[in-house]
């Protein structure tokens, strides 16, 4: 039975009872359970807020640098994003784990590769421009780490 006739045949039957009931069964029953307040998730989001806070005020200070410009701290920043990596990865697992069937396992287990990749690009960086660049890339998939872990959970399409 496909989905659409399963929810339709649901809402047949329920429409006999309270109407606000069956609503509320619906939607619990359609949308996974929210990680967000999950100690792994929870430690994933508040270290990706404080790694883009870094990377926004690296980004400040680059400009219209020639050159790429030395970054404060960077090697600890480097090792903080090869841990944020592996506890995305172990989020992608633990969500495998369970059957998950939402996107959420996918992106993590995306986020946990780039980042490492991004990280290497700065690396490379031959001008203030592409640091700026590796920079910014950084911070976008730091942003989509903690976005993607608070928003509130969809039902599959």
């Amino acid at each position: 039975m496909s989905c659409d006739v399963a929810v339709a045949a649901f809402l047949m039957f329920a429409s006999a009872g309270d109407a606000q009931q069956a609503r509320l069964i619906l939607a619990d029953a359609a949308a996974p359970a929210s990680v967000a307040g999950e100690p792994l998730f929870h430690d994933i989001v508040l270290r990706a807020a404080g790694l883009k806070s870094q990377v926004e005020t690296w980004r400040a200070g680059i400009g219209q640098a020639a050159g790429p410009v030395p970054l404060s701290g960077f090697e600890a920043f480097s090792a903080r994003i090869g841990e944020l990596s592996a506890l995305d990865e172990n989020g992608h697992k633990l969500l495998v784990s369970r059957g998950a069937a939402d996107d959420l396992k996918c992106i993590l287990h995306g986020i946990a590769q780039d980042l490492p990749a991004k990280l290497e690009a700065v690396k490379a960086a031959k001008t203030g421009h592409e640091e700026d660049l590796a920079l910014r890339d950084i911070a976008y998939l730091l942003n989509d780490n903690v976005e993607v872990i608070t928003a509130p959970p969809q039902p599959p399409a």
